[in-house]
C-alpha cells in the first residue's frame, strides 16, 4: 500500500512576513492615493497682491556679495498651481536657483473665481505683470530683471516683452511655450479645440471659467493608457521603494490641485491663438496695442520639449524667426512638457543649462 503524499510544512513566518508586506503596502497607497504632500516648501514671503495673484520672494540663501545683480520672476501658466516650480525638497527649481544666488520672485496667478471671469490676457498682459515688476523694482533696487515663463506664463511673459520692451526686461526664458498654430498637424490640444463640436461660447456660458477638471481630462485624454493606467501601475509596482513613492506623491498632489482659467483669457486662447494664429501673424492686440514681436530685443532663451505632447515642439519653434533680439537661442531638452522641468532628469539636464546661459548674463549694468 502506497504512502499517503504528506504536504510540505506550511512557513508561517514567510506568511506572516508577506501579509505584513502586503499590509504596509496597502497603507502607503492609502497615504498617497488620498492625503497631500507638502509641496512648495521653499521658504518665501508675499510683498505684493492684486486680486487673488501674490507676489512670493524667497528668502536668500547666499550672502549678497555672491548673488547676482539681476533678479529673476517666475510666472507660470494660469491652469494649475505654480508650486510646480518648488515640488519638493531636491526636486525643486526654485530650490536650485535660489542655492545658485539668484534673487527669485514668483508670481502666482490664485484661484479665479466667478466674479474675475472676464480677465483676460490684456489685463495679465498690460496690469498685472507690469505691476508686479513695478513693485519688484522698488523692492530689489534694480531697473533690470529676468522673466522665465512656463507654458500659458511664457505666452503672457512674451506678449508682455513685445509690448512693454523698454521696461527693464534684460531676459526672457520660455518653457515650453504654446505660441505658433501654424502648422495643420493635429497634435497636442489643437486636436480638441478646433472640432467643429466645441463650442467655447456654450462651454463659458455653462461654467463661467473653464473649469480645471475639464482642462486636465483634455490633457490626459491625449495619453490615456500612460495617464490612466501606466500611472498607477508604476506606483503600485514601487511601493516598497521610498523615493519613487515620495516623487510620484508629490507629482499627484500637484496634478490633482486643480483650478480653471477665466473664461476671456480662454475664449482668447482658443479663438485668438489656437484657431487663428494672431500672436504669429502680427494681428493680436491688447487694448488697441498690437503683439509686434520684432520689438522683442530682451535676450531670449527658448527651450522645448522634445517629446512635448501638450505643447508640440513646432508650437515653439517658429517664433525664433519673429522676435527681433540679437540675442536668442532655442534649446531642445528631451523629455515631456511638465518632466523636462519637474522630472527626475531635471536637476542634471535642463536646470544647469538655464544657470549656464543666465548667469553671465545676470551681472550689473
Amino acid at each position: 500500500m502506497a504512502n499517503p503524499t504528506v504536504s510540505p510544512p506550511v512557513d508561517l513566518g514567510a506568511m506572516e512576513a508577506q501579509l505584513r508586506s502586503i499590509e504596509e503596502s496597502t497603507r502607503t497607497l492609502q497615504r498617497v492615493l488620498t492625503t497631500p504632500y507638502p509641496i512648495a516648501q521653499t521658504p518665501k514671503e508675499v510683498i505684493w497682491t492684486l486680486n487673488k495673484a501674490r507676489l512670493y520672494h524667497y528668502i536668500p540663501v547666499v550672502p549678497p556679495e555672491e548673488r547676482h545683480p539681476v533678479p529673476l520672476l517666475l510666472v507660470f501658466a494660469l491652469m494649475n498651481r505654480s508650486s510646480i516650480l518648488d515640488l519638493r525638497p531636491g526636486n525643486s527649481f526654485v530650490e536650485y536657483v535660489v542655492s545658485k544666488g539668484y534673487d527669485v520672485y514668483l508670481l502666482d496667478w490664485g484661484v479665479p473665481g466667478l466674479e474675475d471671469k472676464g480677465l483676460k490676457f490684456d489685463d495679465y498682459v498690460l496690469d498685472y505683470l507690469p505691476r508686479a515688476v513695478r513693485k519688484l523694482k522698488s523692492y530689489t533696487g534694480s531697473d533690470r530683471f529676468s522673466l522665465l515663463g512656463w507654458c500659458i506664463g511664457a505666452l503672457i511673459t512674451t506678449m508682455y516683452a513685445a509690448v512693454r520692451p523698454d521696461d527693464g526686461l534684460a531676459n526672457l526664458i520660455l518653457l515650453t511655450a504654446p505660441l505658433d498654430f501654424t502648422s495643420s498637424d493635429c497634435r497636442g490640444f489643437v486636436r480638441w479645440v478646433n472640432d467643429e463640436h466645441f463650442d467655447v461660447e456654450k462651454l463659458l456660458a455653462v461654467y463661467g471659467n473653464m473649469p480645471g477638471e475639464l482642462l486636465d481630462y483634455g490633457a490626459k485624454a491625449l495619453k490615456p493608457v500612460e495617464n490612466y493606467i501606466s500611472n498607477y501601475l508604476r506606483l503600485w509596482e514601487n511601493l516598497n521603494e521610498p523615493k519613487v513613492v515620495e516623487s510620484w506623491h508629490a507629482m499627484n498632489t500637484w496634478v490633482t490641485d486643480l483650478i480653471p482659467i477665466t473664461g476671456g483669457a480662454f475664449r482668447q486662447l482658443i479663438v485668438d491663438m489656437y484657431r487663428n494664429n494672431r500672436l504669429m501673424n502680427g494681428t493680436m492686440r491688447l487694448r488697441g496695442e498690437t503683439v509686434d514681436l520684432s520689438r522683442i530685443h530682451a535676450s531670449v532663451l527658448n527651450l522645448i520639449a522634445t517629446e512635448d505632447h501638450i505643447v508640440p515642439p513646432e508650437q515653439t519653434e517658429g517664433v525664433m524667426a519673429k522676435i527681433g533680439s540679437a540675442d536668442k537661442e532655442l534649446l531642445r531638452i528631451p523629455g515631456g512638457h511638465i518632466g523636462m522641468m519637474a522630472g527626475s532628469a531635471a536637476v542634471k539636464r535642463t536646470w544647469p543649462r538655464i544657470d549656464a546661459w543666465l548667469a553671465p548674463r545676470s551681472g550689473g549694468s
